[in-house]
């Protein structure tokens, strides 16, 4: 992002050029995820009782409303669920599926719903599958076993297996988690960085061996504040770099403290985790004399308010194992959606490095979906900004020439108070731009120059913000927030000018 004079005023200034393009924007970048915890699945996405329920007992309002969302992909099954997981207990006759403690989350998983189920579904809510593999109680073989299940058309145990279980066709995986957060004490399974390395560089390569153009992704640090965070990718990449395509990134966000300023910069601590990894990723490949680039998989961000987990929602005691509990369940307001906004500006604008990111989670668990059972689903606050930003990016990020109003906050310093992003799709001559307004109480007028792109209307302009940044939906009022059009933005003479109310996100469309 290239940086001018601070115009005067609250406000800021933008240039487009078509020309300054960071990278193609991959649409992996609009995933998701879905894991084996509290009522992601059951209760979620699956509820056979539910007068919406189909066939095979999936929630066809859900649905409709995950395809709304505009996911491309979705991470499965876990997340910490995964390194603990037996594939094989979601196969075949459900009658016949065993019974397990999950220990990540203190639950008891029924297996009612597994990989078959799942990838059906997935592939009705026109999603691809991007398995995890268990590298926590399991390893190389249970993985080769796994993909062979998934990806090998027949004639094998376990190809002939799903066909046995009614799938014909292989589910063609093309992106596979090498386990999941491996950095954590908390991860069944935990181990060194030197350790892990080793074992997912095994099983990489066996994994190759059975199918060479499968894309791999290594666990990164599971935050960046792990104290082996920097540590932990440079001594991993080295066991790995040959052998895997990306490393992955997790980040959360909450507002602590009341510190609204320093939550609505979020996407600051975002771009210097992003541009952390690349460089610790750059620095082994360049000790290695390596031409290959390491692409990055962020396939778990969202806001997250943690401390609730801790001391409302965690479950304890050997005799006490609910089913589907009720877990993470975070209700969103605004001001979370307005960074939530801000974290896919961060995320296009590293385009050329970040080729696939998946929101946690899909639906109820810290999601933009939510549901009571027999009742109606609907849509978190955080849904609209990703519905609206995978609907509108497409072709290539750019680099935006930005001078901004700027003030401090205690946890990002000093940062613009107006943060964009744009896109530009040569093939149909349609751009959109991104903006947040991180001012709590002002609103921000922003000029854009777009007279270096072929554009001459303005299509589309909507706004997400309200009188209250806390402003939630919920089952009785569904629509209390939604996005508003915003009739300020007006083209002119190649420049858009446009007003951003106080903590809002905007999506601006334009087209020749």
């Amino acid at each position: 992002m290239h940086r001018a004079a601070t115009p005067p005023g609250l406000g800021a200034r933008l240039t487009l050029d078509p020309d300054a393009t960071i990278g193609a924007i991959d649409r992996r970048l609009f995933g998701s995820f879905v894991e084996h915890l509290g009522r992601g699945i059951y209760d979620g996405i699956h509820e056979p009782s539910h007068p919406l329920a189909d066939e095979w007992g999936f929630r066809t309002d859900v649905l409709e409303l995950v395809r709304e969302l505009g996911v491309s992909t979705i991470r499965y099954p876990g997340g910490n669920f995964v390194s603990g997981y037996r594939w094989e207990d979601g196969i075949g006759p459900r009658h016949e599926r065993p019974t397990r403690l999950d220990l990540a989350w203190h639950s008891t998983e029924t297996n009612q719903v597994g990989l078959d189920e799942f990838a059906a579904w997935a592939e009705r809510a026109g999603a691809d599958v991007m398995l995890a593999v268990n590298l926590g109680t399991r390893g190389v073989a249970e993985a080769l076993d796994l993909l062979e299940y998934t990806n090998i058309p027949g004639g094998t145990t376990w190809s002939d297996a799903r066909i046995a279980h009614g799938r014909t066709a292989p589910y063609d995986v093309r992106m596979w988690c090498l386990g999941n957060e491996m950095d954590g004490p908390w991860q069944l399974g935990h181990r060194s960085a030197d350790d892990y390395g080793k074992l997912a560089a095994r099983t990489a390569r066996a994994m190759r061996q059975l199918d060479p153009s499968l894309e791999l992704v290594v666990c990164g640090s599971s935050s960046s504040r792990m104290p082996t965070f920097g540590a932990w990718e440079r001594t991993v990449l080295q066991h790995t770099y040959d052998d895997v395509d990306h490393i992955s990134c997790h980040a959360y966000y909450e507002l602590e403290d009341d510190d609204m300023g320093s939550f609505l910069a979020s996407a600051v601590d975002m771009d210097r985790f992003i541009d952390t990894v690349v460089a610790t990723a750059d620095q082994v490949g360049a000790e290695r004399r390596s031409a290959k680039r390491i692409q990055i998989s962020f396939d778990e961000w969202n806001v997250w308010y943690f401390r609730r987990y801790e001391e409302v929602d965690k479950i304890t005691g050997t005799g006490n194992w609910p089913v589907a509990p009720r877990l993470l369940e975070d209700t969103y307001t605004v001001a979370d959606a307005v960074v939530v906004g801000s974290l896919l500006v961060s995320l296009l604008r590293h385009a050329d490095r970040v080729t696939s990111a998946s929101m946690a989670q899909l639906v109820n668990v810290i999601a933009p979906i939510t549901t009571e059972p027999g009742a109606h689903a609907w849509r978190q606050t955080t849904f609209f900004p990703f519905a609206t930003t995978s609907r509108l990016a497409r072709g290539s990020s750019l680099d935006v020439a930005i001078s901004s109003s700027r003030h401090v906050t205690a946890a990002r310093g000093e940062v613009d108070v107006v943060d964009a992003v744009a896109t530009w799709d040569e093939t149909t001559g349609r751009s959109a731009v991104f903006l947040v307004n991180r001012d709590e109480h002002r609103p921000a007028t922003v000029t854009i120059d777009v007279s270096r792109l072929p554009v001459t209307r303005v299509t589309e302009c909507r706004t997400l913000s309200d009188d209250d940044p806390f402003a939630i939906n919920t089952v009785d009022d569904p629509e209390r927030v939604q996005l508003i059009d915003n009739t300020t933005a007006e083209l002119t003479d190649g420049r858009v000018s446009v007003v951003l109310p106080p903590v809002s996100w905007t999506a601006l469309a334009l087209a020749g």
